[in-house]
């Protein structure tokens, strides 16, 4: 929790239950990779892409992006830059 993780090449890690609440994450590539269970809550995320990557249970509360973050398919950006699921405000 709270690692400064930005810009790191982290596609197809298994970080399956990991605790990355209050990671610093901007511009990280996590393309592909198995979050399920993790906690992103609180994270930062801005520009960080997650295509691909497997959020089943993860914990997005607090997390933050912009227009640039790239997120799996149920998932968004809000107008307050927070990331929610697909239907929540």
């Amino acid at each position: 929790g709270g690692a400064d993780l930005g810009g790191a090449d982290l596609g197809g890690a298994y970080l399956r239950g990991a605790n990355l609440g209050g990671a610093y994450l901007r511009g990280a590539d996590l393309r592909g990779a198995n979050l399920g269970g993790a906690n992103l809550g609180g994270a930062y995320l801005r520009g960080a892409y997650l295509g691909g990557a497997y959020l089943g249970g993860a914990d997005l509360g607090g997390a933050k992006g912009n227009e640039w973050t790239t997120l799996p398919a149920g998932y968004r950006v809000n107008d307050s830059g927070l990331i929610v699921r697909d239907g929540a405000s």
